[in-house]
Order: C-alpha cells, then structure tokens, then sequence
C-alpha cells in the first residue's frame, strides 16, 4: 500500500492505491477513489489511467515507524501505531515491529497507545500455519493479567473488552480468575464490561470447559446488581448461553418490566420474540408483559412492543393497540426518518389487517402536519385504501381542509402539496361519487394554479367528474365558464375547451361558450401590416395581396466593374406586419396563440365547430346560426393566416393546419354522419376509456387481495365451545385468528424448489481439489452468499480461506475468516454484501489455503456470481401523466434495437413484460386490432425507490419480421444499463 497525492489547481486529492500487477487504475473525481477498471474498459481509458508499482518489501515505512515507538513522544508512538495498524490491515505482516512494541509501547501509561496496542494485538496473527499460539504471545499474556488488575477503571475495561474479541484459548485461560474478579468491581464500567468477556469466554468452542458454572455466576450477578446497563448484560448472557435461565428470571420478576430500563427491556422483547418463534403454544403468559410496556417512557421500547405484538398475535386487540402505539409515534416524534419507518410499519398494518386500521385513518391523516412531502405522499397512500362509506366525508373534509391552507403561500413546495391533494380528492370522488359535489366547485378555482400540474390535475378531474356524475354538469359548466379567463397553462385550456365543446348542451350555454372563447381570442386580426412611422391599429386591415411598393431604381457600380440595379423605397413602403397584442379585454387564448401555440389553435377551432354544430340543433333561428358560424369562420382563417406569416419565429405545423382546416371545410358543408361523430362518437370514446380504467383498477384490487384456500368441507371451530380456564381474552382471540388462518390456508407457503435451486451457483470445477458452490440469497440492501467449501483431498488444508471482491455498486460488509479443513469435509462459510443501487453488480474471488508438506499457498480462482437487476425490481402503477412527467425529466437513457425471432407483436410485448418483471400501463384496448404497428409504455420501481420508465415502439415488416426500438429511462445510470442488457439478452425469446 502506498499514500500518494494528486496536485490539482483547485484541491489536493489524497488516497491509497493496493498493489494491483499490471492493472489501470482510473481516478473518480466526484467520489474521490481509485477505480479499477474491467478489461473492455481499460482499452477506453487509456487517456487517463495510472501504473502504481509498490515493492512490499521496502523496509522504509517499517523502518520509520521503528523509529518513532522507540522514542519517548506521546504524539509520534500514536501516530506510529496507527500506521502500523493500518499497514496491517492492508495485508501486511510486520513482524520486526512486534519485539519494539512489546519494549517500547507495552509500558506505556498513556490511555490512547493503551487502546491503539489493544487494537494491534486484536489484528495480529496469534498462531503459527498449525493452528498452534506464536511463543511470544506469552509476553502478552502478563500484560493483559497486569491490565485487568490496574487501578485505572478506563485500562481495566478496555482490555475486557478487548477479551471479547479474542478466540485463542491459550492466551485467555490463564486470565479467567481475573476476568472473574472484576465481575464484583466496584465501578459499574468494569462490571459490565466483565460480563461481556464472561460471555465471549463462554461461547468459545471450549468455553463451557474454561467456566463451567459462568450462567449461574452470571444469575447471581443479575440478582444484586443496580446498574441498568449491567443488568442488561447480564441478561443478554443468560438468553445466548443459557436461555432457561433467562426465562425464569423473566417470569419470577413478570411484574417488575415495566421498571426496568430501556436496555434491559429491549433483551427482554428480542428474548419473548426467539422463545414464540420456537414455541407459540406459550406466547400467551408473554403477551400480558409486552402490553404492560407499552405504556413505557421509552419511545423505541414501545416501538419494539409494537412490532413484536404484531409478530407474534393476530387478535384484533393486539393488532389495534400495535397500530394505535404507532400512530401516537408519528405524531411525537419530530424525526422525519423516524415517522417514514413508522408509516411503513402501518402500511404493513394496512396489507393484513385492513379492517382494524380503518377506524384509525383520522389519527394517521394527521401526519399531514409534517412538512415533509415524502411523509404526506406516503400517508395520503395508506389513507387512500383505508377510504370506506362511513369515514370518506371526514376525510375529504380534512383533505379540502388542507388545500385551502396550501393557498396561504408560506412553504415553498405547496403546489407540489396541493397536486398531492388534488389528486387524492380525485381518487376519493371517483370512489365515492356523492362526495363529488362537496370538493368539485372548490378545487375549479386552481384551473388557474401556477402550478401548472396541479392546474392539470384539476381539469382531469373535472372531465371525469362532469361525466360521472350528470346532475353536476350545469354546476360545473357555469362554473367552467366564469373562471375560464384565469386559466394561463396551454394544456389546462385545451382540457377546458374540450369540457365546454362536450358538454354545453342548451341554448345558453353554447352562446355563452362561443361568446367566452371570442372573448379571450380578443379582436382580429392576430397581426397587421402599417406604413411606416404609423402605429399599428387594430382596426386596419390586413394589407391585399396586390399591394405594391413605389420604389426608385438607378444603376450602381459594383466591385467587379460591373454594372447593377439598385431600387430605393420610397417613404410610403410598407412596414413588416407586427402582432396585434389586443386590447386590455383580450384574454388568455390570444396571448398563448401569439406564442405559436396552433395545437392549442386546432383545439379552438374543434370546439367552435362542435358548439356551431350543436347551436343547429338548439337555435331555431338560421340567422343566429349562421352569425355564429361565421364568426367561427373568421377566427379560424385568422389563425391560419397568422400561421402562414413571417410573424411569428416558426411556422404553424402541418397537423394543426390540416385539423383547422377540417374544421373549416365541415362548417361549410355539414353531412348527418359527420355531425353523429363530431356532437356523439367522441363523448362515446371518452366514456369508454373512463370504463376500461375503473375496470383496470378493479382487476389491480383483486389482484391485490389475499386468496382463500379454504375447501367448503373443511371442518368449522367454534371456539365459543373450547374451554376458558385460564385464558384472557387475548389469547382466545389469538387462536381464533390463528383457526382462521388455517383454514384459509395462510400457514401454507408454497415452497418454490425449482426457484431454490437456480439460485444454487458453481464456483469451481469438479476436478479442483476444493470444490465450491454458493447458495444467493437477496433480500432488498442485503445479499448473503452461503458457500459450500468441501476437500475432495486427502490432506489437511489450513489456514483456508474464501478471498470475495466486489464490482459495481456492491460493499463487501467482512472479510471471511481462516479455516482448518480436514480431509474430504465440508465447510459452510456465509459472506455478507451490501447493494446500494440497482447497478448490475458481479462478486469475483479465490479460495486460497495451505498445506503441510506444499510451502506455497494454492489458490483456486472462483467463477463470477453476476447479482441480477430482477431481484430488485418489482411491477408497480403510475398515472399516464406521471410517466410521461418523469419522461421528460430523467436524464439517463438506453436505446435498444429490437433483434428477435418472435413474430407476434403482442407476444413479443409480453416476452419483454415477463423478462423484465415490469408492469405495462398501456390499456389492453389501446392494443387490440392487427395493425402491423405496437407502442407500449411499461414501468417498474426499485427497492431503493428508483423508478425505470420503458417505451416499446414495434413494427411487423413486409417479411413478417418485428423492428423498431425499446428505449429505457431513468434517473440513475445504472438501472437503465442493467435493464437494456437484460432485454438485449433475452428479447430474442430465450429464457
């Protein structure tokens, strides 16, 4: 290991690099460490890699801190002996140290090199190739003796503490009658600290033989002992070593728990959770202690209490003072972290217990005090399945309660927060369509919203409800029309304008209509042409087609000798045409067209058609309907001709041009069959869509409810007729639920074998004389690999051990330890790994052990166990506007070219909906019908929260093969990379 810096203008970058032969290293300056770089990548960082050569056997840094544990300076031996740690922990042996350590730091009375020498002889090796103690340990063994007799309480607690970690019998038997000494010290440091060591003594292979009567010591202590954490240690030995013991000091002292402190309580709950795991028939005499301390001071006892009385009991008392202790947590504590994890337990709550938690909902609303958005997200999620017909007006009421506070202006993300509302009141109105009427005119008044997604929101609701609920639709057309001027957002105004063509139905309202789309449409023309130094006027026309400029022409000379004629306007030429703006009365439709906005424009000129075509069928008079028609005419030729001129920057775009001029062309010459599908056909589509979603939901509810596997034969308990002797009420709940759930079938849990073994993955060859095997287990952040080792030799292997790293986003937790492995047995060593990204992830390493009569060590190179991406994802929903929202915003995107033998769109759409362990949000309708074409948006979320967004776009060719292009987005690098590998790999219908 060598320290070395990197000078750069802005900073000075300092950090190791291990020795790696003939490996790149790449800097990463935004995390500030030496990646190596896979084979495919180092040929494209060939720019900005760096060789580090380091000789292990350079004695110079041994040398200099030599050099400083020999000198008498406080500082220079800590600093020393940090090094030297550090270089051990790095691979390093230093054996020359070990002598000057034992002269020069061992003596020493400074309580920082005291705890630094603990730490060295922790790291050091302790034993030969044999499993044998090194000689010179002895010299350590009569500091240690000398340390657990010093005065000093700080020199006698860390070196039991340092006990705890020590495996090596021989050093440790000769300190146990000092170890048993301090158990009876005076100062509660040392006490507790003893306990620990009797403990780590005990649970030594040969510890039972080193203190045979160590639980009844340990028992004794507990009995006189007054300080709480002492106590608590005491007890934590008792429920490792000698479990019953534990238990009947438990039940002798049932009614003094709740005085106990905060530590022992919690051994207390973690000892009632492994006894009810082993045997449930005897939780019943634990349920009493765990109710009594929910009424204790600590707030993470009572947490405690809560999960473990939801572990352990499914009766609804239990179940509700579990979920009435969480929510009296989400409302006292102020950690935002703490109130997440506590609505995530009753968010588990909801999934199995739903009817218990219904009766809470008002208490769980009120966590939308908090600030915090991710904490009013999650409980609006939770509230939102709890709705039911006896509590949604309370809720609505809180919930339209909290939209007029985000009015107030006083946080920054109240438009976020009210979107959130909007959208809940959304849900509970198509729900609970009576309560459409209470929140529907209140929330009309933010179609005008800043907050232009929340102002969408809005309009979305207003469309579905004006549907769903007819005896609203003149309430709400009113409404629409008076506040339509507020409306600033393009796409809030085409959802509007789409309402108002739709569902204006009399006379009244649609000339009120046509007369509010005239009215913020403003006068016309959109632009005119004036004559210089004049200022345009409105009421000019626009300039003919025929209309000339007097200009002068006469020759000029140009450069190359050559004779041109050059015209000079006179001062009556014509200016460029310049926009109109309007007067002050014009309203938001003229300003958004004078952006360029025509979709909008085709939007206008549909609704005016649909209102003309309606006004025949109301208006008897032909003459108002013919007015109106005109008017119709002439707003949308002047839409048209403000497209066509060089007034604005670009163009009007050919969809609008051709939808306006439809429009256009129908007003003129109107057939029966067109009117049907302009005044009908379309409400009859928008009708349809809004079935297939509330049909889409249902079948997701279902999907989501628990399936009962109870047989209509299967024999009725009625547990009215058992016998109550000596059983509270809780506990006669208790099993009614657990009959329950027996005959529903929940205590049977398919065992999915098949799944199990391919999870099983070969690490070595069968003709290595160590052959591996690993079973994966990921479980969210954790994946813990169970490995396999087994010695298909005849010789001893010693000092084996299994060498893991990790590439990608994967964090190696320990490091295996060393092994004896006799002659043809077998070893089950586990490794932990964190995961902290979906990144795909692949853990590679060697089996490295020794043997007596080979002086080399032999190493065994493991194959690589790639971490797959489907472990971590999961189908989940989202609305259509929240994907096409975080489409726009995630930055990261993969593209992949379609390449399968599969000729089937919709197969093929499901191959990918299966290999990806995605949802497909587009409605089965949107892909009935062989058109040759498919498009389809699909979504997954994370176990870290990330979102990933696909969009499939396929198209069958004259040859029968499928093209076209799956693009992948997110927001992080990693799931996008990990997902378009995963398709390449299995799209061409492989498994």
């Amino acid at each position: 290991m060598i320290s070395c810096s990197l000078l750069h203008p802005d900073s000075v970058y300092s950090f190791n690099f291990t020795a790696i032969p003939y490996r790149l290293l790449r800097f990463d300056r935004s995390k500030h460490k030496s990646v190596v770089l896979p084979g495919n990548e180092q040929e494209m960082e060939k720019s900005c890699t760096l060789l580090v050569h380091f000789d292990k056997g350079t004695p110079a840094i041994a040398n200099e801190i030599k050099e400083a544990l020999e000198g008498n300076e406080v500082p220079a031996k800590i600093d020393a002996m940090k090094k030297a740690i550090s270089l051990l922990l790095n691979g390093e042996t230093l054996p020359q140290l070990f002598i000057t350590i034992v002269r020069y730091v061992l003596p020493s009375e400074d309580h920082t090199i005291q705890k630094l020498l603990l730490l060295y002889l922790e790291i050091i090796d302790k034993t030969d190739a044999k499993g044998r103690v090194l000689p010179e340990m002895i010299l350590i063994c009569q500091n240690l003796r000398n340390n657990l007799q010093h005065p000093n309480e700080y020199i006698r607690g860390v070196t039991l503490r340092f006990l705890c970690r020590l495996n090596e019998t021989e050093i440790i038997e000769p300190l146990i009658p000092s170890v048993l000494q301090n158990l009876e010290h005076r100062h509660p440091f040392i006490r507790r600290n003893a306990i620990l060591a009797v403990m780590a003594i005990y649970k030594l292979p040969q510890g039972e033989q080193l203190l045979v009567d160590a639980p009844e010591m340990i028992e004794k202590v507990l009995s006189s002992e007054q300080d709480q954490s002492a106590k608590r240690n005491a007890f934590l030995m008792l429920f490792t070593c000698a479990q019953d013991r534990a238990i009947n000091y438990l039940l002798t002292h049932v009614d003094r728990v709740s005085e106990w402190g905060e530590l022992l309580q919690m051994v207390v709950l973690e000892l009632i959770r492994k006894v009810c795991r082993t045997n449930r028939g005897e939780k019943g005499k634990y349920i009493k202690i765990i109710i009594s301390l929910l009424n204790a001071p600590s707030t993470a006892v009572i947490y405690e209490c809560a999960g473990t009385l939801v572990s352990l009991s499914s009766a609804p008392t239990a179940i509700r003072s579990a979920a009435g202790t969480y929510c009296q947590l989400l409302l006292s504590q102020s950690d935002n972290n703490v109130k997440l994890i506590v609505l995530d337990r009753l968010n588990e709550l909801k999934s199995s217990h739903r009817d218990i938690m219904v009766d809470l909902i008002m208490d769980v609303l009120r966590a939308l005090s908090s600030p915090n958005l991710d904490i009013r997200r999650k409980t609006l999620d939770i509230v939102l399945e709890l709705i039911t017909p006896r509590n949604i007006n309370e809720v609505v009421l809180m919930l339209k309660k909290e939209v007029v506070k985000t009015q107030s202006g006083e946080l920054e993300k109240n438009g976020e927060y009210r979107q959130m509302l909007i959208q809940a009141i959304h849900s509970c109105a198509i729900k609970f369509p009576e309560v459409a009427s209470t929140v529907v005119h209140l929330l009309m008044d933010f179609l005008g919203d800043s907050n232009v997604a929340s102002a969408i929101d809005v309009a979305v609701f207003v469309r579905e409800i004006i549907e769903t609920n007819p005896k609203l639709r003149v309430s709400i057309i009113i409404r629409l029309l008076d506040t339509f001027y507020q409306i600033r957002a393009a796409r809030v105004c085409s959802c509007a304008l789409w309402i108002i063509g739709e569902y204006c139905l009399s006379l009244s309202e649609v000339q009120n209509g046509i007369a509010i789309i005239k009215q913020c449409l403003g006068e016309l023309p959109f632009y005119s042409v004036s004559e210089e130094g004049e200022a345009p006027d409105a009421s000019k026309k626009p300039p003919q087609a025929n209309s000339i400029t007097v200009s002068s022409r006469r020759p000029a000379i140009l450069a190359d000798g050559t004779y041109a004629t050059q015209s000079a306007a006179s001062e009556t030429a014509f200016s460029p045409p310049t926009i109109v703006q309007g007067t002050l009365a014009s309203g938001n439709l003229r300003s958004l067209l004078l952006t360029g906005d025509f979709f909008l424009g085709a939007v206008v000129a549909c609704t005016l058609t649909k209102l003309v075509l309606r006004l025949e069928e109301v208006q008897p008079s032909k003459i108002e309907v013919n007015k109106a028609s005109a008017q119709a005419l002439l707003i949308m030729v002047s839409m048209l001709q403000l497209g066509q001129s060089s007034v604005l920057p670009h163009p009007i775009d050919n969809d609008s041009y051709d939808r306006i001029l439809l429009c256009i062309r129908l007003l003129c010459n109107t057939g029966d069959d067109i009117r049907k599908i302009w005044l009908q056909s379309c409400r009859q589509s928008f009708v349809k869509m809004l079935s297939e979603k509330q049909l889409r939901e249902t079948e997701e509810l279902k999907a989501k409810a628990q399936v009962s596997h109870a047989q209509p034969d299967d024999l009725i308990d009625f547990y009215h007729l058992k016998s109550r002797k000596g059983m509270s009420q809780l506990e006669l709940e208790d099993e009614v639920q657990d009959d329950l759930k027996r005959a529903t079938g929940e205590f049977i849990k398919d065992g999915d074998d098949a799944n199990k073994l391919n999870r099983i993955l070969q690490l070595t060859g069968f003709s290595d004389p160590v052959y591996a095997e690993a079973y994966v287990t990921v479980h969210h952040y954790d994946i813990v690999l169970d490995v396999t080792v087994i010695n298909r030799t005849k010789e001893t292997l010693q000092n084996l051990c299994l060498e893991l790293a990790t590439m990608g986003d994967l964090k190696l937790v320990e490091r295996p330890q060393n092994y004896t492995l006799a002659p043809e047995s077998s070893k089950q060593i586990k490794a932990n790994i964190k995961v902290s990204s979906t990144e795909t992830g692949v853990i590679f390493g060697n089996i490295v052990y020794e043997t007596s009569n080979v002086l080399e060590r032999t190493v065994v190179v493991l194959n690589d166990i790639h971490i797959d991406i489907m472990d971590y994802i999961s189908p989940a929903v989202c609305t259509d506007a929240a994907f096409r929202t975080m489409w726009a915003e995630f930055e990261w995107e993969n593209k992949v070219a379609v390449n399968t033998i599969i000729q089937d769109e919709k197969e093929f759409l499901d191959h990918i909906i299966k290999s990806t362990n995605m949802k497909c949000l587009t409605a089965p309708s949107a892909l009935d019908g062989e058109c040759g074409f498919l498009a389809a948006n699909l979504y997954a979320k994370s176990v870290f929260g990330e979102d990933a967004l696909v969009n499939v776009s396929i198209e069958k060719q004259a040859d029968g093969k499928l093209s076209g292009y799956i693009r992948i987005r997110s927001k992080t690098q990693g799931i996008a990379l990990s997902l378009g590998d995963k398709i390449t790999l299995k799209q061409k219908g492989g498994s």
